[in-house]
Protein backbone atom coordinates (compact mmCIF):
# COMPACT_ATOMS: atom_id res chain seq x y z
CA UNK A 1 0.00 0.00 0.00
CA UNK A 2 3.02 2.81 0.57
CA UNK A 3 3.44 2.38 -3.44
CA UNK A 4 0.60 4.38 -3.96
CA UNK A 5 1.07 7.36 -1.94
CA UNK A 6 4.87 7.46 -3.62
CA UNK A 7 3.31 7.30 -6.94
CA UNK A 8 1.21 9.99 -6.15
CA UNK A 9 3.76 11.82 -4.64
CA UNK A 10 5.82 11.84 -7.77
CA UNK A 11 2.86 12.00 -10.51
CA UNK A 12 2.65 15.18 -9.01
CA UNK A 13 5.83 16.82 -8.63
CA UNK A 14 5.75 15.94 -12.52
CA UNK A 15 2.78 17.43 -13.08
CA UNK A 16 3.98 20.64 -11.11
CA UNK A 17 6.92 21.06 -13.36
CA UNK A 18 6.36 24.14 -15.16
CA UNK A 19 7.34 22.49 -18.72
CA UNK A 20 4.05 19.70 -18.46
CA UNK A 21 1.95 22.34 -17.59
CA UNK A 22 2.64 24.92 -20.33
CA UNK A 23 3.10 21.87 -23.21
CA UNK A 24 -0.47 21.24 -21.80
CA UNK A 25 -1.77 24.81 -22.18
CA UNK A 26 0.04 24.98 -25.86
CA UNK A 27 -2.18 21.50 -26.53
CA UNK A 28 -5.41 22.80 -26.09
CA UNK A 29 -4.88 26.45 -27.40
CA UNK A 30 -3.74 24.45 -30.14
CA UNK A 31 -6.64 22.43 -30.92
CA UNK A 32 -8.81 24.86 -30.51
CA UNK A 33 -6.75 26.96 -33.13
CA UNK A 34 -7.26 24.30 -35.29
CA UNK A 35 -11.29 24.09 -35.29
CA UNK A 36 -10.27 27.84 -35.90
CA UNK A 37 -8.46 27.93 -38.78
CA UNK A 38 -10.24 24.55 -40.18
CA UNK A 39 -13.76 26.68 -40.14
CA UNK A 40 -12.19 29.91 -41.91
CA UNK A 41 -10.59 27.82 -44.73
CA UNK A 42 -13.46 25.72 -45.07
CA UNK A 43 -15.34 28.91 -45.44
CA UNK A 44 -12.91 30.89 -47.65
CA UNK A 45 -11.90 27.57 -49.73
CA UNK A 46 -16.14 27.12 -50.63
CA UNK A 47 -16.36 30.91 -51.00
CA UNK A 48 -13.72 31.67 -53.71
CA UNK A 49 -14.40 28.25 -55.10
CA UNK A 50 -17.80 28.52 -55.11
CA UNK A 51 -18.98 28.94 -58.76
CA UNK A 52 -16.78 25.57 -59.53
CA UNK A 53 -18.49 24.19 -56.69
CA UNK A 54 -21.57 24.78 -58.03
CA UNK A 55 -20.51 23.35 -61.39
CA UNK A 56 -19.66 19.92 -59.96
CA UNK A 57 -22.93 19.93 -57.35
CA UNK A 58 -21.63 19.95 -54.34
CA UNK A 59 -21.99 22.50 -51.57
CA UNK A 60 -19.06 21.99 -49.43
CA UNK A 61 -15.22 21.34 -50.53
CA UNK A 62 -14.82 18.82 -48.39
CA UNK A 63 -17.57 16.66 -50.53
CA UNK A 64 -15.19 16.77 -53.58
CA UNK A 65 -13.27 13.08 -53.75
CA UNK A 66 -10.13 14.87 -52.44
CA UNK A 67 -12.34 17.59 -50.68
CA UNK A 68 -11.16 16.64 -47.31
CA UNK A 69 -7.18 15.97 -48.30
CA UNK A 70 -7.33 19.54 -49.53
CA UNK A 71 -8.56 21.30 -46.81
CA UNK A 72 -6.64 19.39 -44.45
CA UNK A 73 -3.42 20.40 -46.21
CA UNK A 74 -4.64 24.13 -46.51
CA UNK A 75 -5.06 24.31 -42.66
CA UNK A 76 -1.85 22.46 -42.42
CA UNK A 77 0.28 25.30 -44.35
CA UNK A 78 -2.24 27.82 -42.48
CA UNK A 79 -1.29 26.70 -38.94
CA UNK A 80 2.85 25.93 -39.70
CA UNK A 81 2.81 29.84 -41.36
CA UNK A 82 1.25 31.21 -38.12
CA UNK A 83 3.62 29.53 -36.14
CA UNK A 84 6.64 30.19 -38.17
CA UNK A 85 5.09 33.93 -37.48
CA UNK A 86 5.38 33.50 -34.28
CA UNK A 87 8.44 32.06 -33.80
CA UNK A 88 10.49 34.89 -35.38
CA UNK A 89 8.37 37.07 -33.38
CA UNK A 90 10.09 35.71 -30.07
CA UNK A 91 13.25 35.34 -31.98
CA UNK A 92 13.25 39.18 -33.06
CA UNK A 93 12.05 39.70 -28.88
CA UNK A 94 14.95 37.82 -27.68
CA UNK A 95 17.73 39.53 -29.96
CA UNK A 96 16.37 43.00 -28.56
CA UNK A 97 16.69 41.75 -25.38
CA UNK A 98 20.15 40.16 -26.08
CA UNK A 99 21.17 43.11 -27.36
CA UNK A 100 19.84 45.84 -24.61
CA UNK A 101 21.51 43.63 -21.83
CA UNK A 102 24.83 43.39 -24.10
CA UNK A 103 24.85 47.58 -24.16
CA UNK A 104 24.40 47.73 -20.74
CA UNK A 105 28.12 47.50 -18.97
CA UNK A 106 28.84 44.92 -16.99
CA UNK A 107 28.28 46.10 -13.14
CA UNK A 108 31.11 43.52 -11.60
CA UNK A 109 33.64 44.78 -14.30
CA UNK A 110 32.80 48.49 -13.33
CA UNK A 111 33.50 47.65 -10.08
CA UNK A 112 36.80 45.50 -10.73
CA UNK A 113 38.11 48.51 -13.11
CA UNK A 114 37.17 51.01 -10.10
CA UNK A 115 38.86 49.00 -7.59
CA UNK A 116 42.19 48.46 -9.69
CA UNK A 117 41.83 52.17 -10.54
CA UNK A 118 41.49 53.00 -6.62
CA UNK A 119 44.76 50.73 -5.67
CA UNK A 120 46.64 52.42 -8.18
CA UNK A 121 45.75 55.53 -6.61
CA UNK A 122 46.46 54.51 -3.26
CA UNK A 123 49.69 53.29 -4.10
CA UNK A 124 50.78 56.37 -5.82
CA UNK A 125 50.08 58.62 -2.69
CA UNK A 126 51.24 56.41 -0.36
CA UNK A 127 54.68 55.99 -1.87
CA UNK A 128 54.68 59.51 -2.99
CA UNK A 129 54.77 60.23 0.90
CA UNK A 130 57.00 57.75 1.70
CA UNK A 131 59.54 59.51 -0.26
Amino acid sequence: MPRVPVFLSAFQAFISKGNVVDLGIAVIMAGAFSKVVNSVVTLLMTNILEPALKEANVESLAQLPAGEVLVALINFIVIALVCFILVKAVEVTKRKKESIEASQPDPQAQLASAMTRLTEVLEKQSSSTNT
